[in-house]
């Protein structure tokens, strides 16, 4: 069972947008305003995360994001898995900016 909540796309409480996919998925599209924090380098720059913000984690598809959830919330840290990820938030019609100076997209 896990240690976390999910959360959909249509129904995210407030808190920081934590995305954990690679530097190339995030620039060709990622939610305005999200952090970037690629999973594999979480731990070394988990102090960038402030403990006391509750975090909505997202990668592609969930998976990753439940990983780095689980993770986050065994450290201590306010963390929910946005379920289906950027794929949902995309879909849901949700606004992407990109970092490469094309269309946003989600990889």
């Amino acid at each position: 069972m896990a240690n976390f909540e999910s959360v959909r796309v249509d129904a995210l409480p407030a808190g920081t947008l934590l995305d954990v996919r690679e530097d190339y998925e995030w620039e060709a599209g990622h939610a305005e305003g999200a952090v970037h924090i690629p999973m594999d380098q979480l731990p070394a720059r988990l102090g960038e995360l402030d403990p006391d913000e509750d975090l909505l984690v997202v990668c592609r598809t969930g998976g990753r994001s439940a990983r780095a959830t689980s993770w986050l919330v065994d450290q201590g840290y306010s963390a929910m898995n946005v379920a289906g990820g950027m794929d949902a938030w995309l879909e849901s019609g949700r606004a992407l900016v990109s970092e490469n100076g094309q269309q946003p997209t989600v990889l």
